[in-house]
């Protein structure tokens, strides 16, 4: 899948078809993790697979009682070790930089399940002495995201987002005078490329969502 097209039509999966996802295609998965850039290079993260339905459920409910949880076959929980960071950042690398190495790990993940023609939906919310307890995690370490990934039983919608006007700045951060209000102008000839890319996923999720008539 073209990257432009992945990185716009993926979408947070919550419902999944009772089919395990191969062993394969998780490990390119995590691969696609494991190559996200961190501070200094130095990978602060450890990457978890659970694949057993009873621990399955045990995590859903430590997500605070997100049961729709225990539906994907393979859940992946990201956690991060913020003293390997710290011994060259300070409190900084611990509390800025670890959990940024995670989270670029974690979006690479996201999108190479999508590019994997999987879903996945990424979790922050969860009891964090909990998961750490059903999982073994010491005590130094920190359960970061929980990533949920299957073959997707649903097609969502394209969320609601706002524009790049909207969120683009020039200069100096706020303010009208430094707004870009062309887009397409400063773009040049990158704004032809983005405006094909939206239109080309747009009209892919149009296809997945027009059921297909029966001969």
């Amino acid at each position: 899948m073209e990257v432009t097209d992945c990185i716009l039509s993926r979408r947070s999966v919550r419902k999944y078809l009772d089919i395990s996802v191969e062993r394969d295609k998780i490990g390119v998965i995590m691969e696609a993790g494991k190559a996200a850039p961190s501070a200094g290079n130095i990978q602060n993260w450890k990457f978890l697979l659970i694949e057993n339905a009873d621990k399955r459920k045990k995590i859903a409910e430590a997500c605070l009682q997100q049961w729709w949880i225990a539906k994907a076959p393979s859940i992946i929980i990201l956690v991060a070790e913020p003293d390997k960071v710290r011994q060259f950042y300070g409190i900084r690398g611990e509390r800025l930089y670890s959990p940024q190495g995670c989270a670029a790990a974690a979006m690479s993940m996201l999108l190479e399940a999508h590019n994997q023609g999987l879903g996945s939906c990424w979790i922050g919310a969860f009891d964090e002495g909990k998961i750490k307890s059903l999982c073994n995690i010491p005590e130094q370490a920190r359960p970061q995201a929980i990533i949920t990934i299957g073959y997707p039983d649903e097609n969502p919608p394209p969320p609601p987002e706002f524009s790049l006007e909207e969120v683009m700045f020039f200069r100096d951060f706020g303010g009208q005078p430094n707004r870009i209000e062309d887009i397409p102008a400063y773009l040049g000839e990158f704004s032809d490329k983005i405006d094909k890319g939206v239109t080309a996923t747009k009209d892919f999720i149009k296809k997945l969502a027009t059921p297909k008539k029966k001969k």
